[in-house]
């Protein structure tokens, strides 16, 4: 495929995948129409870079379905002042998402593969206010935090409270949660409720589950 055939694909993606799943903030569409999603996977996968489902990356990763991503981001209602913090960034596409719409992102991925090719595909397409860091997605990244707005790549758990921690005052915090057991999981945000933090579902997906984000198991003897 050449750069118009993609062009054409991008925005058949937004017309036919995004905008008929209520996304109408014409910021978020017009991102998603922008974004080349071609150039954050292999060159094998370019050809469907664009189909309506998770594709699988090197590491265990996905890139989240164009979908489900665009419901999350719309409902994080990102600002251009917003401080923001992505965590299993895999190769980036997510995160350039995000750095079209805030002041900031830092992405934080496990794998030093990913991590590198994330920030060099970043770079390549303009984005440079965009930071991809190696750290344990669990730990986030406390030190450029609080962050107004937070997106989990994948499905969880659980979240644990030092990353929730690490949201604003009034952040926001948006994943799919998929309980143990479950087979479809709810996209969902979290927010501060009083002295902890309050999970507001919003639709139902179903997205790869993130290893790290794994409750942990009771054995019964």
């Amino acid at each position: 495929m050449d750069e118009t055939q993609f062009s054409i694909a991008r925005q058949t993606m937004v017309d036919c995948q995004i905008r008929p799943t209520k996304v109408t903030d014409t910021r978020v569409l017009d991102v998603f129409g922008s974004v080349p999603r071609e150039a954050f996977v292999g060159k094998h996968q370019r050809a469907i870079a664009y189909v309506d489902e998770d594709l699988p990356l090197p590491g265990g990763r996905c890139m989240m379905e164009p979908m489900v991503l665009a419901r999350l981001v719309q409902a994080l209602d990102i600002r251009t002042s917003h401080n923001t913090l992505v965590i299993g960034g895999a190769t980036g596409y997510g995160t350039a998402v995000l750095a079209r719409l805030a002041a900031s992102v830092i992405s934080v991925e496990t794998r030093s593969q990913l991590v590198e090719k994330a920030q060099e595909t970043l770079v390549s397409i303009g984005i440079d206010n965009a930071v991809v860091i190696k750290s344990r997605l669990v730990d986030g990244y406390p030190n450029d935090g609080p962050y107004d707005r937070i997106l989990i790549e994948g499905a969880v758990e659980t979240v644990p409270e030092k990353l929730l921690e690490q949201l604003a005052p009034n952040g926001l915090l948006a994943a799919v949660w998929r309980p143990l057991g479950s087979v479809v999981g709810v996209a969902s945000l979290w927010s501060h409720a009083g002295e902890g933090f309050n999970r507001k579902p919003l639709f139902d997906a179903q997205v790869p589950l993130l290893d790290e984000f794994r409750a942990k198991r009771e054995f019964v003897f």
